[in-house]
């Protein structure tokens, strides 16, 4: 199985940077694809961004696209979200997910806040 923890959200302020941290233990982590999901309140939990393992091809929500920037360090099982040019309606909490085909696999979530 694989663990996966999440850091680095706080309070910022609108055009603002955040970076989130995602680290994973339990398996190999280059052998898994990871992605960023966000979900405010009241709202259906939504795709942010992700990474294949390889980490050669990353994908995006089309409201974050060059905005936020998904990458991952598999030497250090870490994977992050650096988030430039925060808006209010980015306010949600954050959550880290790792996939390899069946395998799926969520962390606790961090909370991301920005004020107008």
């Amino acid at each position: 199985q694989v663990q996966l923890v999440e850091s680095g959200g706080g309070l910022v302020q609108a055009g603002g940077s955040l970076r989130l941290s995602c680290a994973a233990s339990g398996r190999p982590f280059s052998s898994y694809a990871m992605g960023w999901f966000r979900q405010a309140p009241g709202k259906e939990r939504e795709f942010v961004a992700s990474i294949r393992w390889s980490g050669g091809s990353r994908y995006y929500k089309d409201s974050v696209k060059g905005r936020f920037t998904i990458s991952r360090d598999n030497a250090k099982n870490t994977v992050y979200l650096q988030m430039n040019s925060l808006k209010p309606e980015d306010t949600a909490v954050y959550y880290c997910n790792a996939n390899r085909g069946s395998d799926d696999y969520w962390g606790q979530g961090t909370q991301v806040t920005v004020s107008s």
